[in-house]
């Protein structure tokens, strides 16, 4: 199951990754009140039309073992009792269970 929801996952980011570009601009179009109001609704409708799993909104940190969405470390991108494994273990380069 977690195979497939990371799967999910990154295809979301890599859609996000290439209309990010294209979102922004729609989106700049529409919020700048210089334009005519024809002008801005266009491009709102183009911004409606792009695949909704290409914002950003939708990618969601999940834990790269397990697939758990929530408690997950952004720079390990790992849940955290997974962390706390694999610290205690000695898996994780550079850290160790602290103790005092």
């Amino acid at each position: 199951m977690s195979e497939k929801q990371n799967s999910r996952d990154h295809k979301r980011r890599l859609l996000a990754a290439k209309f990010e570009l294209r979102r922004k601009l729609y989106k700049a179009f529409c919020k700048d009140p210089d334009l005519p109001s024809d002008m801005r609704d266009k491009h709102r409708y183009k911004l409606s039309k792009l695949p909704r799993n290409s914002s950003f909104a939708r990618v969601r940190n999940r834990c790269i073992s397990t697939g758990r969405p929530r408690s997950v470390s952004e720079f390990f991108r790992i849940y955290r009792i997974v962390f706390r494994g694999l610290a205690s273990r000695g898996s994780l380069m550079g850290i160790k269970k602290s103790s005092w």
